[in-house]
C-alpha cells in the first residue's frame, strides 16, 4: 500500500471532518430560514448562552459552542433567520444549521475555488462557503434573496 500524499491527506482530512459535521447529533445552530426562536431553542438544547446585538438592519445571536466553535445567526427584521456563520476548530452540524436546505446542498455540485480546503456552492437562492482545514473552519450559508437591503454579503461572518 502506498502511503498518502499531504494533498490526499487534507483531503482526506477535510472529508472526515465533513462528515462528522453532519453526522454529528450534539452540535446544533439556528436554522437557515426559520423563525428567530429557532436560535434560542438550540442555546438551551447547548446549554450555551447567546449574545444578542442589534445591528439597524438585522440582529446578531452569537453563540459559543461547548466545542469552541462559534456560531452566528443573523436575523432579518422579519424575524427570520437568513445567514449563519461560523468559525472555530469543529463545523456545526450542518444538517441542523441549514435545516430544509441541507438535502439541496448535498447534492449541488460545487462552484468557486477548487482546492482541498475551499468548498462553495450555490443552489439557486442558497449559497455555502465553507474553508479550514483540521481544528481551524469557517463558512457561511445564506439566502441571497433575504439578505436586508444595505446588507453587504461580507458582512455575514
Amino acid at each position: 500500500m502506498t502511503p498518502l500524499s499531504s494533498r490526499d491527506l487534507r483531503m482526506v482530512t477535510l472529508c472526515t471532518a465533513l462528515l462528522i459535521a453532519v453526522l454529528s447529533p450534539g452540535i446544533a445552530a439556528a436554522t437557515l430560514g426559520e423563525p428567530e426562536v429557532s436560535v434560542q431553542a438550540d442555546s438551551a438544547k447547548l446549554q450555551s448562552s447567546v449574545k444578542i446585538s442589534d445591528q439597524s438592519l438585522y440582529r446578531l445571536h452569537e453563540m459559543t459552542l461547548n466545542t469552541g466553535t462559534v456560531v452566528r445567526e443573523f436575523v432579518g427584521l422579519d424575524g427570520k433567520v437568513f445567514a449563519v456563520a461560523w468559525h472555530g476548530p469543529y463545523m456545526p452540524n450542518l444538517r441542523q444549521t441549514l435545516g430544509k436546505y441541507f438535502d439541496t446542498l448535498a447534492s449541488a455540485p460545487r462552484s468557486g475555488p477548487r482546492d482541498r480546503n475551499h468548498v462553495q456552492i450555490q443552489q439557486g437562492d442558497l449559497v455555502l462557503q465553507n474553508a479550514g482545514h483540521m481544528r481551524s473552519f469557517s463558512g457561511r450559508a445564506y439566502l441571497a434573496s433575504a439578505i436586508p437591503a444595505g446588507v453587504a454579503v461580507g458582512d455575514l461572518h
